[in-house]
């Protein structure tokens, strides 16, 4: 079985560093990622009066969409956590690998919700 996640996006806040008692510090964040794709159709046009095979282009025609989707990541080792803490900015663009993890917890309300977190 395999469990890893390659991200390249960017960071949304600053990072912060929790820790709960009796249990080692984290630093937590959160990254940006997007995903941008061509609606319509595609054609292929050679470019140029003389045709050569190097020569053609792709032209595709359409309106551009975009999906941006957040993600919690937390990182618990400690030299990359102190670095991240230290380093890592609003706006950076960083690649984050690591591993996917889904965990429940109860909010304030008592409610009992689902988080997906990058352990990073």
């Amino acid at each position: 079985a395999m469990n890893r996640v390659q991200l390249l996006g960017r960071v949304g806040q600053d990072p912060i560093m929790r820790q709960v008692e009796g249990k080692n510090p984290v630093t937590i964040f959160s990254l940006a990622t997007n995903e941008m794709w061509r609606t319509g159709e595609s054609e292929v046009t050679q470019g140029g009066e003389i045709w050569h095979p190097t020569l053609l282009f792709l032209c595709i025609l359409g309106d551009i969409s975009q999906k941006t989707t957040w993600h919690r990541i937390s990182v618990f080792r400690p030299g990359l956590r102190d670095v991240t803490y230290q380093y890592v900015k609003k706006g950076s663009r960083i690649y984050v690998e690591g591993k996917i993890d889904y965990g429940e917890y109860t909010d304030k309300n008592n409610v009992r919700r689902q988080a997906t977190t990058i352990i990073a």
